[in-house]
């Protein structure tokens, strides 16, 4: 399986960075995927929906950890250039920072602290559209 093209959507919010459309073989897509800024670096979160418990389940996952490093870095890569891109155009280019550790060193503590840091962004994300739908 073979990534053919990452779409990325910036955005400029604290944790909340870009959104990102990857596809596979020129044949399916995964839309949703979020470039998080986390406190130990840059993670793509997966898309997930919000269930009836307030709890976040996973929609279209990695089964391996391999695949998750392909996808990761497919997604890190074309954001760091879609961010250069947008800040060459406003005279203000930085470089990301490098992920601190790699995808196989992440232990489960880590992943469960990524997964909480991704409920607050979709949560804040929950917040203002429902802002939105009350105006």
């Amino acid at each position: 399986m073979e990534i053919t093209e990452v779409r990325i959507t910036l955005r400029d919010e604290e944790k909340l960075k870009a959104f990102a459309n990857v596809t596979f073989d020129d044949a399916f897509v995964v839309r949703g995927l979020k470039v998080i800024n986390g406190t130990n670096g840059y993670f793509v979160s997966m898309p997930s929906r919000k269930r009836p418990d307030g709890t976040y389940q996973d929609i279209a996952h990695p089964i391996n950890n391999e695949m998750r490093r392909i996808i990761e870095d497919a997604v890190l890569g074309e954001y760091e250039k879609a961010r250069q891109a947008d800040a060459s155009l406003q005279g203000k280019a930085e470089p990301v920072p490098e992920v601190e550790e790699p995808v196989e060193e992440i232990e489960e503590e880590a992943v469960e602290e990524g997964l909480e840091e991704e409920e607050e962004v979709e949560e804040e994300e929950e917040e203002k559209k429902d802002t939105k739908e009350k105006k």
